[in-house]
């Protein structure tokens, strides 16, 4: 996979949408940047910082991708890669249902995924050493575009959703810990149940959550 490399970009996520419109690039690409100063977060919030973290954003085709992942379960799948890669440096990391990143009780970092045609674009957004956004860091003395590289490496192989659904779900009891904006309301996830395809039940409603 080609990696476009960036001292600053306002929002990896946005410039490759851009250029992905125009036809400029080939699929499968990815971007990074030193810096990015109006990333997109959840929720429309912001995921910025400065150099020493990681930002990128990549888009491949969906007919590439595991026939058997369900794509509004996206972020957990790239989410849980990037675990798997974080892991080889510092201790308990874990994913918060549906695409947070965090370390112990602390979050360090987050991945959106959009659907444009038959591509799907994915941002991921991790402090590594320092951070001018409200969360944590890890204190992780590894270049960003190594840890991208190892995690392109990991992607290459593209395990399947029952591969690594059967691993998340193990460690879905820690998400109970907290809550989450469903239809607009803050709710407990203390009840919730975690489906086959990713999606959770919540008050007997399914709740899917596209990021």
């Amino acid at each position: 996979m080609e990696i476009l490399c960036f001292n600053e970009l306002e929002s990896t996520q946005i410039y490759l949408l851009e250029e992905l419109k125009k036809c400029s690039l080939t699929l499968p690409v990815a971007v990074m940047a030193k810096k990015q100063t109006k990333g997109i977060g959840s929720r429309e919030n912001s995921w910025d910082g400065g150099e020493g973290n990681l930002f990128f954003s990549l888009a491949v085709s969906i007919d590439d991708l595991p026939e058997d992942l369900p794509l509004s379960s996206a972020s957990i799948y790239f989410s849980y890669i990037m675990k798997n890669v974080l892991f080889e440096y510092v201790e308990d990391i874990w994913v918060k249902w549906p695409n947070d990143l965090y370390q112990n009780k602390s979050k360090i970092g987050g991945t959106i995924t959009k659907k444009m045609d038959n591509i799907l674009l994915c941002g991921i957004g991790i402090n590594l050493q320092k951070n001018s956004n409200s969360f944590e860091a890890l204190n992780l003395n590894v270049e960003p575009k190594v840890l991208l590289e190892k995690y392109l490496l990991a992607l290459k192989k593209y395990p399947s959703w029952k591969q690594i659904f059967s691993q998340y779900r193990i460690e879905f009891g820690r998400t109970k810990e907290f809550f989450a904006h469903v239809d607009g309301e803050y709710k407990s996830l203390d009840k919730a149940i975690l489906s086959e395809d990713g999606s959770l039940i919540i008050d007997n409603k399914r709740v899917y959550n596209i990021r």
